[in-house]
């Protein structure tokens, strides 16, 4: 029997609370670059009453992506996508994270785009960490939303040269992947479906854990004590928000990036977590 098809890319955690919460009655394809992770969320899932199929799929390569979608298809329509997918900045290289979380995430937004049914909707998860870079220029902007997604790694300003470090290449990626949503947004609507980013800060993720005992591990955790909330997040709070924005209650929300970093980027522009220079 034909069932509505989530697609969820990157078998971590704050996906799979994501997941959760969608998921009931439908069927759940899982791309992850390690099959073993993919099929131990598909076993979680599986075993918790859910319908959930493991693939192999690399999100910096179209051909993977384009199998990972031809592969869904065959079970029902493509009613929701859940990206999750990415590398940090102590993970990989530069190149590596520019192929990863910048082009890789254009390219699964504008191929979904083209199959997602009316009514449908998509998050992908960026990071506060976007917003941490200074303003780009409006040019800039469009560049990073309307580039055609082959093109984009040729832009100047993504050239590894241009590339201070990972940290910062991550910036970039996160910036394209909210300006990007909003381009996509619009293309999406034509088909009637809904797409949207989310912006978590530090969430409590085997991801984060790297992170925290990586070169700006300090960092990190200064980051979290400083803030308003004074804690680091869990992944079913970046779930609460993602719900709203994939079911109905967020019809009328489209193009737009949540940041759910607990008054990390407030505290970094006007509290105790700004730069010394400032």
């Amino acid at each position: 029997m034909k069932k509505d098809i989530i697609i969820w890319m990157g078998a971590g955690q704050i996906g799979l609370a994501i997941v959760r919460r969608i998921a009931s009655g439908k069927k759940i394809v899982i791309g992850d670059r390690s099959l073993v992770n993919a099929r131990t969320a598909a076993d979680a899932l599986n075993g918790s009453g859910f319908d959930a199929v493991a693939l192999e799929a690399d999100l910096s390569s179209r051909e993977s992506i384009l199998s990972l979608i031809s592969e869904a298809c065959k079970y029902g329509d493509i009613r929701y996508l859940v990206n999750s997918a990415g590398v940090s900045p102590s993970q990989a290289s530069i190149e590596t994270i520019l192929k990863v979380d910048l082009y890789g995430t254009a390219v699964l937004l504008e191929e979904v785009g083209k199959v997602i049914v009316s009514g449908g909707s998509g998050v992908t998860v960026s990071s506060q960490s976007g917003y941490r870079m200074p303003a780009l220029t409006p040019e800039a902007d469009r560049l990073l939303a309307t580039t055609p997604a082959e093109e984009l790694l040729a832009l100047e300003m993504l050239r590894p040269e241009n590339i201070r470090d990972t940290l910062h290449a991550y910036q970039m990626a996160k910036r394209c992947n909210v300006k990007r949503v909003m381009a996509e947004a619009v293309k999406w609507g034509e088909r009637g479906a809904r797409l949207n980013s989310l912006s978590p800060g530090i969430i409590v993720t085997p991801l984060a854990i790297d992170e925290f005992n990586g070169p700006r591990g300090g960092f990190y955790k200064n980051m979290f004590a400083k803030c308003p909330a004074g804690r680091p997040g869990t992944a079913d709070e970046v779930a609460h928000v993602a719900e709203l924005l994939l079911e109905d209650k967020g019809a009328f929300i489209t193009g737009s990036d949540f940041l759910i970093d607990g008054g990390a980027t407030a505290s970094y522009f006007y509290g105790p977590l700004q730069p010394k220079e400032n």
